[in-house]
């Protein structure tokens, strides 16, 4: 049986993640994005900076390089939908170092959220001038219905999706989407 987003609330159950989760995710992230631009042609290194984790260039699509900054997030069904905080201090520090390396700033958003992996790559102009227009410190990127919808509309957000189930699982453990 396939579960909607609301069903999946009510079947959720606890899941405790490692205690190094987080860095996992931001790896996994970093990751991600390079294999994505690198599978469509792109020369890409991750670095080591302050503000930027990619370094990245089609010589064939973009005259220019990117410089990207990627934000990874892993929620369950029931969180499902938050959103991603990109604090204020992030978007100085993309800048300041798109800056010094010559690079236009990007970010990558990167959210395992239940049933899906999605990967959106977006200018910063654009996050600014047509997404979040009205921010001016921080911004918190949705995964409302709404806003995703929005995120697909826009031709400059570069999106990638996965949807995945958990087919099996550890022996002795409750299965994810399983009653418990």
């Amino acid at each position: 049986m396939e579960t909607t987003p609301g069903m999946a609330k009510k079947l959720a159950i606890e899941i405790t993640k490692s205690s190094r989760h987080s860095k996992i995710t931001g790896d996994f992230g970093e990751h991600m994005t390079l294999y994505l631009l690198s599978k469509h042609g792109f020369e890409c290194a991750l670095v080591d900076h302050t503000g930027m984790d990619i370094i990245a260039r089609d010589h064939k699509k973009l005259k220019r390089t990117m410089g990207i900054s990627v934000k990874s997030r892993s929620r369950d069904a029931l969180h499902a939908e938050e959103s991603l905080l990109v604090p204020k201090d992030n978007f100085d520090k993309l800048t300041q170092a798109c800056n010094w390396f010559d690079c236009d700033p990007y970010f990558s958003f990167v959210v395992d959220r239940h049933d899906k992996l999605s990967v959106y790559i977006v200018p910063l102009d654009v996050l600014r001038s047509e997404l979040y227009p009205k921010t001016n410190g921080g911004l918190n990127w949705s995964m409302t219905p709404a806003a995703v919808k929005k995120y697909a509309d826009n031709r400059s957000v570069y999106r990638w999706e996965l949807t995945h189930s958990v087919e099996s699982w550890w022996p002795g453990s409750i299965e994810p989407g399983s009653a418990a």
